[in-house]
């Protein structure tokens, strides 16, 4: 089985994370660079297969600068067999949609009987990259799964819904996305980070993918405008002099929290 795993190298999301007010993109030089910890579960979960299952051929996927690669590394010295990068230019500032036709381009090239994916990255928090990638690949789609069991055949799991729980599955081949209910990614130990610098770790551009985008028009839609967010202002205090109650009452009726 091949199982192609989705990974995005984000800001840390321990540190500050601002935009630039002038393009409206994450200013990603203002933190340190991490690998998104979602996809970091997303590779444990292939791992977790894999590891059962000797056959299995697991490989990451990313959309990113260059400069990315080092956090793409981690993924292979966690175990995953092989990387792909896409890095071009020209895809600097792309949105979800751009994203996801290029994602789906470079799964489709390699082959794959299972994609998995993050629900949700901690830095653009779309949650449809994989719902996109589905739909423009023409196979299923399986998204947050709260837990995943996967068979030569089919892949199902549980998503936790307002309502309850609600257990899905789809045949092979399909994409699925997973929350961060699933386990924590293992840490790379020494022998896999040497092994990592091996490793087949492919890297390619717009025009290897016979993808078309025209300079100056890269995003399908476009932000009009982009501010700071204003500073938190003071907090009301209430002071109790016997009707401490009632004035607490009406703070939340008149923010409409009651």
């Amino acid at each position: 089985m091949k199982i192609v795993v989705l990974v995005k190298e984000v800001p840390d999301t321990y540190g500050d994370r601002k935009l630039n007010l002038e393009t409206g993109l994450a200013d990603r030089a203002a933190s340190e660079a991490v690998l998104d910890e979602i996809g970091e579960r997303s590779v444990e979960v292939a791992l977790a297969f894999a590891d059962k299952n000797p056959d299995t051929e697991v490989v990451v996927l990313s959309v990113s600068p260059e400069s990315a690669a080092a956090s793409i590394r981690k993924s292979l010295a966690m175990g995953a067999g092989s990387a792909v990068q896409i890095v071009d230019e020209r895809l600097s500032g792309a949105d979800v949609g751009l994203t996801a036709q290029v994602l789906a381009a470079a799964i489709a090239r390699a082959g794959f009987d299972l994609v998995i994916a993050g629900n949700q990255s901690t830095d653009g928090s779309g949650g449809v990259v994989p719902s996109m990638v589905a739909e423009l690949l023409g196979v299923p789609q399986v998204t947050g799964l709260a837990s995943v069991e996967i068979t030569d055949s089919a892949v199902s799991g549980a998503r936790v819904t307002d309502d309850g729980v609600a257990q899905v599955s789809a045949p092979l081949p399909a994409v699925i996305s997973i929350t961060e209910a699933l386990p924590d990614a293992r840490f790379p130990n020494f022998k896999g980070i040497m092994a990592a610098k091996k490793k087949p770790f492919e890297v390619l551009s717009l025009d290897d993918l016979d993808i078309t985008v025209d300079e100056g028009a890269v995003a399908h839609e476009i932000m009009v405008a982009v501010s700071e967010k204003p500073p938190r202002g003071a907090g009301v205090k209430i002071v109790d002099e016997g009707d401490a109650g009632t004035q607490l009452a009406e703070f939340l009726i008149q923010n409409r929290l009651a």
